[in-house]
């Protein structure tokens, strides 16, 4: 059992849907959140008088799942991201989990 943990703009949230449906990870859970490119942006988005856009509306989805399911996602999002007109690629990490209940 592994975390793998996905970001995306928000544009993509159907489309990352589908990636977790076809690499048959049924479970998971997510989150709507801000993205930032780099730490200007947030010093601009918490100034009161900012005329500058804030974060980037994102998304975050986590699943506890088999590595087997993983591999296929990762697999996925590569051929995903090959043929991305954006610079906004799909992300993700895994983390091992050394217990669990």
């Amino acid at each position: 059992m592994k975390l793998v943990i996905v970001t995306a703009v928000k544009e993509f949230q159907k489309d990352v849907l589908k990636l977790f449906n076809n690499a048959n990870i049924e479970n998971f859970s997510s989150s709507d959140i801000d993205g930032y490119k780099n730490g200007s942006s947030i010093l601009m988005a918490s100034n009161w008088f900012s005329g500058g856009k804030g974060g980037n509306e994102s998304s975050l989805f986590f699943s506890f799942t088999k590595e087997e399911h993983i591999d296929v996602l990762f697999k996925l999002i590569k051929e995903f991201n090959t043929n991305l007109e954006t610079n906004n690629p799909v992300k993700a990490v895994v983390v091992p989990i050394e217990k669990f209940i």
